[in-house]
């Protein structure tokens, strides 16, 4: 799981693009539980977290530029 502290080093631009495949990520861990395919429960809510933590340093960061 990435660490608050690590994303926030990261610029706009690469936390658009982690974002994007964090979400293909989630779609896919989506389609694995539902056929049971699944080898890492604990990964699908990681996912969640990080893609929640990117989002939230995204609207903390427009919101200070836009000040």
């Amino acid at each position: 799981m990435a660490k608050i502290d690590d994303l926030k080093s990261h610029s706009d631009d690469q936390l658009s693009e982690q974002l994007g495949e964090l979400k293909r990520e989630a779609f896919n861990l989506r389609f694995q539980a539902a056929t049971n395919q699944l080898e890492k429960p604990s990964r699908v809510r990681e996912v969640r977290r990080t893609i929640a933590q990117i989002k939230t340093l995204q609207t903390e960061r427009s919101r200070s530029a836009a000040k």
